[in-house]
């Protein structure tokens, strides 16, 4: 009889806090394990109360070599099942079987649940014989690789004869005698065998999966596999072991990582997803919380920036397995929140699950203040800065819209109090001064892409406006349809962090902010936006940023831009300043 999992209360206020112990992971990772259970006996209780479900699988014959290979080898047997590839395998398929998704014929889906009772029995050593999917001629062994028949590739799913005799793989060809005959423990990489590729973490310690093989390594749906080519592998290989050597140079606490906790990095190619993206490609992660120590990462330019996204990724999942223990915050999913790392507006269980990637993130940075090859020109300084300010304004967002339990109150409660401290830390006054105008550029960029006036509120406006009246406070301002938003880069960002123009060259606008020059950039933003068209975000932020640079006193406008955008829909450049002048209530207005 199991008893029920209790999380220590220091345990819990580690992983709130952003932080993370060996002891506190390893609490994690069996909650993790108990929920894989669970769900394998939902789905074998499946197949048990509907053998059709495995098609021309052998449904009864797959717990016995499962249940022989845990009884021999209970610890290979338990890592088996604790993998990205398993994991994601469960929740898809139980997904399936409930209709809330998609993906290949339901037997085939359904019977990979054979080749994890077959990659058990490999790793124990036990005898077994069953019949598994294959795709096309491939054979997919979770977590150890695959199996490629012989002949031509036609994508179908059929099911074929595959067995194990002390660790040897036979997998039988179609029909004929033809056997492919692998070890796929000790087997290097041939015609016939595909292993996954390792990256290691130093030492002693276990290694990392590089997978380009399984077909459940992506978030949701079955992908085909997608070998990377030799130039790419070491391309990969040395990423990794540049991410290494920044993530061991780091210390503990929020933002700390031990490379070896990582499981699994799947890398990402365009093809392996739709053609549009809600993000560009470069700098594109993800990951899911059926997957834990798994992400999706597209190859970044350098170590740094791969050890930074482990970090982001690697905080997902233990807010992901955090969430399987304890529910924290009870919400309709309204995507209506401001959150700065991202171009649309956020539910609030997102937007927690971005205050606490960006927790790690934050310390990343601050561990790296500093250092010579993190730090240079202030890039550590700078976004440690950035990422403080914006964070904690996220934690506020939370603290004051969602509904938490008490375990997400105490989450909250815990991140908030690690950002605090960090607030309290002194920086390069320079860093944290265009850390701040990053992040209220930013958040006014945004504010106008997503955000729009009622039209009752427009109305009011533009009535009071053209009477002479004083502004009236306005309503809720409303999320502006799906056609008119979509995915923008925030390029003001990188100039802030750099802080400089470029030199020999005329300045943009966004240049001329920057350097501290609003009345040139002011004149350029206007340039900009002449014309019939509709006014661009971007200029039209810019535009605000440096008259309030001209006038502290109007800051206020920054607080509610589509105010002021509601404003100009049929006004010509020369009103605006006068426009914006008693919008904000000044005296310069009269």
């Amino acid at each position: 009889m199991y008893a029920p999992i209790r999380m220590p209360g220091p345990l819990f206020d580690e992983i709130a806090s952003g932080d993370g112990s060996p002891e506190a992971i390893a609490f994690l990772v069996r909650g993790e394990r108990s929920r894989r259970l669970l769900l394998l006996r939902e789905i074998l209780d499946r197949f048990d109360a509907d053998p059709a479900i495995l098609g021309p699988l052998d449904a009864q014959a797959i717990w016995p070599v499962l249940e022989a290979a845990a009884t021999r080898a209970p610890e290979p047997v338990d890592a088996l099942l604790l993998t990205p590839q398993v994991g994601s395998w469960l929740a898809h398929t139980l997904r399936r079987l409930h209709g809330s998704a998609s993906g290949p014929p339901l037997w085939a889906d359904a019977g990979q649940v054979a080749a994890v009772a077959l990659a058990a029995a490999v790793h124990a050593g036990t005898d077994a014989e069953l019949t598994l999917p294959a795709r096309g001629t491939a054979v997919s062994l979770p977590a150890l690789g695959m199996v490629r028949l012989p002949g031509p590739d036609d994508g179908a799913f059929r099911a074929v004869r595959a067995a194990v005799s002390g660790g040897t793989l036979s997998v039988r060809t179609g029909d004929g005698p033809d056997t492919v005959v692998v070890r796929p423990l000790t087997e290097p990489e041939s015609a016939h065998w595909l292993p996954v590729h390792r990256l290691p973490t130093g030492p002693g310690t276990r290694t990392v999966q590089l997978d380009d093989l399984d077909p459940y390594r992506d978030l949701d749906e079955p992908i085909a596999p997608g070998r990377l080519g030799p130039d790419e592998l070491r391309a990969w290989q040395g990423l990794f072991r540049d991410a290494v050597a920044v993530l061991r140079s780091g210390g503990t606490g929020p933002g700390g990582l031990r490379p070896d906790e990582i499981s699994r990095i799947v890398p990402w190619r365009a093809k392996d997803g739709g053609a549009e993206l809600p993000v560009p490609s470069e700098g594109l992660s993800a990951s899911t919380g059926d997957a834990f120590g798994s992400m999706v990462i597209a190859r970044p330019p350098d170590g740094l920036a791969l050890a930074e996204t482990l970090v982001h990724e690697f905080q997902h999942s233990k807010l992901g397995a955090l969430l399987h223990l304890f529910p924290l915050l009870d919400d309709d999913r309204t995507e209506c929140h401001y959150a700065p790392w991202r171009a649309d507006p956020r539910h609030l269980p997102g937007l927690l699950h971005g205050a606490y990637a960006f927790v790690g993130v934050t310390g990343f940075w601050r561990g790296r203040v500093g250092d010579p090859a993190a730090d240079a020109g202030g890039r550590a300084s700078f976004l440690f800065a950035l990422r403080r300010l914006q964070t904690r304004m996220v934690l506020r967002t939370l603290a004051t819209r969602a509904r938490f339990t008490e375990p997400g109150l105490r989450l909250v409660t815990r991140l908030s109090e690690t950002v605090d401290g960090w607030l309290a830390e002194p920086l390069d006054p320079a860093a944290v001064a265009r850390a701040r105008a990053a992040a209220v550029s930013h958040r006014v960029e945004w504010r106008l892409r997503n955000l729009r006036c009622g039209e009752d509120d427009r109305s009011t406006l533009i009535k009071a406006l053209r009477s002479g009246a004083g502004p009236v406070p306005g309503g809720e301002p409303l999320v502006a349809p799906e056609p008119v938003r979509g995915y923008w880069q925030d390029d003001r960002v990188r100039l802030y962090r750099r802080g400089e123009c470029r030199a020999g060259s005329s300045p943009s606008a966004d240049e001329l902010l920057v350097a501290g020059d609003p009345e040139a950039a002011r004149a350029a933003y206007t340039e900009q936006l002449r014309g019939s068209g509709p006014l661009d975000p971007h200029a039209l932020a810019g535009w605000l940023l440096a008259h309030a640079e001209l006038h502290p006193r109007e800051r206020r406008l920054l607080a509610r831009p589509e105010r002021f955008a509601a404003l100009l829909e049929k006004s010509s450049p020369g009103t605006w300043t006068r426009t914006a002048h008693w919008l904000a209530g000044s005296s310069a207005a009269r």
